[in-house]
C-alpha cells in the first residue's frame, strides 16, 4: 500500500468557491503528481492576473480517480473530492 500524499494546488476562482461550497465535487488535472485515492489537495484560491494567493484554503480528500478514458486527454484525470476539512476566512 502507498503512503498518502498532500498536494498543495492553485485553484482559481471561480472554480475555487463552487469546490468549497460543494457544487463542484470534482477536479480535472494534468496527472503530473502521481495523484492516488486517499491523497488530500489542499486547495488554494489564486488570481491569474496578479499572481498571488488570496489566503483562502479548501482541503479535500481524492476519493475516486478516472484515468485513460475515451475522451479524455492523455495523461489528465478526473478526481472525485471529499471533504476533509473547512478552513474559515
Amino acid at each position: 500500500m502507498s503512503e498518502t500524499k498532500t498536494h498543495e494546488l492553485k485553484t482559481i476562482p471561480p472554480y475555487f468557491e463552487q469546490i468549497r461550497r460543494g457544487i463542484k465535487k470534482f477536479e480535472l488535472r494534468k496527472n503530473d503528481r502521481d495523484y492516488r485515492v486517499g491523497d488530500v489537495l489542499v486547495l488554494k484560491e489564486y488570481l491569474p492576473f496578479t499572481q498571488t494567493y488570496t489566503g483562502k484554503e479548501t482541503v479535500r480528500e481524492i476519493e475516486y480517480i478516472l484515468e485513460n478514458f475515451d475522451g479524455l486527454q492523455d495523461g489528465y484525470c478526473i478526481m472525485g473530492l471529499g471533504i476533509v476539512e473547512e478552513i474559515p476566512f
